[in-house]
């Protein structure tokens, strides 16, 4: 209870544009994090519906990008799936062919459905198929189009949040230009091969007692991260699987690429089914069980944590 001193003390200081740090302290600083993300599940098949009823409604040209954002529960009208991390379902229906741009933001595509759509970045076309990682690094120009005779759905990944903390946020907008099928390897990675080198993880060890078999994918011609802000990741989960629990300062999104299980984060438990999104917020203890065998893609915002030297990870002794 402030009392009434304090109070008319406290109006002066805010007429002077100033506040006392101590009234705010803890909020500030806390002891721990204390994201306002909450964990929360997005089920494809429910969200699915929804995507082909937007492409009835509106068109590819009208919307720019027919995109169902994944809003956080815990971030109402923020239009992000954690404080630092947006994410969203994009749809191009057959024969639509997007506007290309580009953006100072960061943006990655995990395809979950259809096959012969295409991304063409900085002019070099490259083939969607279900289970590619695809980049779009900043102020990269790019496209979409969908020559194909099915839908075709991904999941984007933004920086969004950290590109507008700084207030830099610029896009602006291109002429189609003429793009051929050329070697797109450094803005591509094809899921057939990611998953052999899965495989070959599971021939050769045994699984990690939290993340099963996991690897993060990597521009190897310059041996860094693939974007200097979002890593991403896919990690084979196997039969019977019951991992232990760890955390992390980094928001981490998840996408299913194969199988049926489920994560408990934090205090909740969520069943999850191929094309399924989820999020575990920061420093939420997460742990994963499968059944049959399965296989996750994810990103999280590590990298950019760890070059302002703040990321932090905990799991139990061992592990």
């Amino acid at each position: 209870m402030i009392n009434a001193e304090r109070r008319e003390f406290y109006e002066r200081l805010g007429k002077q544009k100033t506040a006392p740090l101590w009234e705010a302290l803890a909020r500030l600083i806390p002891s721990e994090p204390r994201p306002a993300a909450v964990p929360a599940l997005w089920r494809y098949r429910e969200i699915r519906e929804l995507l082909m009823e937007a492409g009835r409604l509106i068109t590819a040209k009208e919307a720019e990008r027919r995109v169902l954002m994944l809003e956080n529960p815990g971030l109402p009208g923020k239009s992000l799936i954690a404080e630092s991390l947006y994410a969203g379902l994009q749809l191009v229906m057959p024969g639509e062919v997007t506007s290309q741009h580009r953006h100072t933001s960061n943006a990655m595509r995990f395809i979950i459905e259809g096959t012969g759509a295409y991304t063409t970045v900085e002019g070099r076309r490259v083939t969607m198929h279900p289970g590619d990682f695809i980049l779009t690094p900043s102020w990269t120009r790019h496209d979409h189009g969908n020559p194909s005779e099915e839908p075709v759905v991904w999941l984007d990944g933004l920086d969004v949040p950290i590109v507008n903390l700084f207030d830099t946020s610029f896009m602006d907008h291109h002429e189609d230009e003429e793009a051929g099928e050329g070697d797109a390897r450094v803005f591509s990675y094809p899921y057939a091969e990611s998953r052999e080198a899965l495989d070959r993880m599971a021939r050769q060890g045994a699984p990690h007692a939290c993340h099963g078999f996991k690897l993060a994918y990597a521009d190897s011609a310059a041996n860094a991260y693939p974007m200097l802000t979002i890593e991403a990741f896919l990690q084979l989960l196997p039969a019977g699987f019951r991992g232990v629990p760890f955390r992390a300062t980094g928001a981490s999104v998840y996408c299913v690429a194969e199988g049926q299980g489920r994560s408990r984060i934090g205090a909740e438990t969520f069943p999850w089914a191929r094309g399924d999104v989820f999020v575990a917020p920061s420093w939420h203890p997460v742990s994963h069980e499968t059944d049959g065998e399965a296989v996750l893609f994810s990103f999280s915002d590590r990298p950019a944590q760890k070059a302002l030297g703040i990321w932090r990870e905990e799991a139990p002794v061992g592990a």
